[in-house]
């Protein structure tokens, strides 16, 4: 199926992709080669992994009748050469699993947002003591629940503690620092999110182009014109807004998820497929294209 069937009254000769597409692409890659550049990933580099990515997305996500195409129809998808096709699909692919410190982070954070038992009669995270004292609840607890105890606490701590996710405040109890759903620190961490988040923003926006229903949320507020205190207002009234807005659906999912897993050990020779979604806030601001490039503007 060619890209530009899927757009109604889509004046695009047969054959060319739409001109407001590549106009698109061009836009979103030009941050993302400056990332690139930054870390001396040149474009001879890029060619090659584009090269395996696009073998890697002929062969899942266009499947002939249900079954692997040939590389002869991944070659005619893709551009990509017969020979290097086959060398690619031969090949393991190394595609690395996430962090586990990184999964389990991300796990207990969602767990000391979002459970009761972990927060005040408002919803706020409480300062958990390290090790269980009585009936209270601690951060050993937390890490027990989440992975059980094929992880010391205090190794999940020292670790946050080094990212800035967490403190310790004077009677050595541990605070979660609340806009810790990222780490401040650590570029392996910030990096996995980074992954993770694109991915799926622009999953969703591809499933919006090709007209897939129902559509999925994607929505910002943008405005231009602004001054830099009105900027700096917005993106504090964003963050505000942005966390409700996260730790209220944390809430949500967190409780679903118990009550989904608990039903299906309950309907265990049910079929059961499970899903996975996310949710993100996201805010930015730079000067406007035409003051950027005349930087004496005003």
């Amino acid at each position: 199926m060619s890209g530009n069937s899927t757009t109604p009254n889509n004046p695009t000769p047969p054959g060319q992709p739409p001109e407001t597409l590549v106009n698109a692409i061009r836009k979103l890659v030009r941050p993302l080669v400056k990332l690139l550049l930054s870390f001396q990933i040149t474009y001879p580099y890029l060619i090659n992994l584009l090269k395996t990515v696009y073998v890697e997305v002929a062969e899942t996500e266009f499947p002939v009748a249900g079954k692997r195409p040939s590389d002869s129809r991944i070659t005619l998808l893709t551009g990509v050469h017969r020979k290097d096709v086959k060398r690619l699909r031969s090949e393991q692919i190394d595609n690395a699993p996430q962090s586990r410190t990184v999964s389990t982070g991300a796990q207990m954070i969602g767990h000391w947002m979002g459970d009761a038992r972990f927060c005040d009669s408002e919803g706020h995270p409480l300062p958990l003591p390290l090790a269980a004292t009585g009936e209270e609840p601690s951060f050993e607890e937390l890490v027990e629940r989440v992975c059980r105890k094929d992880i010391r606490p205090r190794v999940i701590l020292d670790e946050w503690l080094r990212l800035g996710v967490a403190t310790l405040d004077e009677t050595d109890k541990v605070i979660l620092d609340t806009g810790a759903f990222t780490p401040h620190q650590g570029f392996d961490e910030k990096a996995f999110f980074f992954g993770k988040s694109l991915h799926d923003h622009i999953s969703a926006g591809t499933h919006n182009l090709l007209n897939r229903k129902p559509p999925m949320m994607d929505r910002t507020v943008y405005y231009d014109q602004l001054s830099e205190a009105s900027v700096e207002e917005l993106q504090a009234l964003a963050e505000q807004l942005g966390m409700q807005a996260l730790i209220a659906v944390n809430q949500r999912a967190l409780a679903l998820q118990q009550r989904d897993k608990a039903s299906h050990v309950t309907n265990s020779t049910k079929s059961h497929r499970s899903y996975r979604m996310n949710f993100g806030i996201f805010h930015y601001n730079d000067l406007q294209e035409d003051q950027v490039k005349d930087p004496d503007h005003g």
